[in-house]
């Protein structure tokens, strides 16, 4: 697994339903090192810290491949890396591989995946389409959350170095399944 692209985004003041919301989802890339925190990426707006960043969510990972599903359906779009509100945008990060508990060093930090990312209406915002949150569930396209075991830089280009495997545990996609049967969708 490669980073292609490292993204941040700005506070973004939006009209959801009436009411103004502000959100961090518009994340674009940047040409240089992010600093990977524990709890956040240095510089990058999380606007709704009960469900994003954190120790178990500080950054979040997704694959370009996964782009290719989805393009189809929005072809109006800008596409852009950091359209799913990534940090990493990695070129095969497969969540079916990876297990909680699997652990990589990437640029000069380590990084451990803990979560899957669970879709909420401020993707369908993103995407100027609600559809978008459904076709995200139905996937096990979710991304991955890693928790940071030493802080660091990472840039494009960066190679995640498997340090720590624990096929013992269940894989990030089974933790989505998972999470879509108990929420019945």
């Amino acid at each position: 697994m490669k980073i292609i692209s490292t993204n941040i985004g700005e506070p973004k003041e939006v009209n959801w339903k009436g009411k103004k919301v502000t959100t961090g989802i518009f994340k674009f890339p940047v040409n240089k090192p992010i600093f990977l925190d524990i709890e956040e990426v240095m510089g990058d707006e999380i606007s709704d810290r009960k469900h994003h960043g954190g120790i178990l969510q500080a950054i979040y990972g997704y694959s370009l491949k996964h782009y290719s599903f989805f393009k189809p359906n929005y072809p109006d779009l800008d596409w852009q890396n950091g359209m799913f509100g990534e940090n990493l945008t990695i070129d095969d990060l497969d969540e079916t591989k990876i297990h909680q508990g699997d652990t990589f060093k990437v640029g000069t930090a380590i990084l451990e995946a803990t979560v899957q990312r669970n879709p909420c209406y401020k993707l369908g915002i993103r995407f100027n389409d609600m559809k978008i949150v459904k076709q995200f569930w139905n996937t096990t396209f979710c991304g991955v959350y890693f928790k940071v075991l030493q802080t660091g830089f990472v840039k494009a280009g960066d190679v995640f170095e498997p340090i720590k495997s624990c096929p013992e545990n269940p894989t990030i996609a089974d933790l989505y399944v998972a999470k879509r049967v108990e929420k019945k969708i």
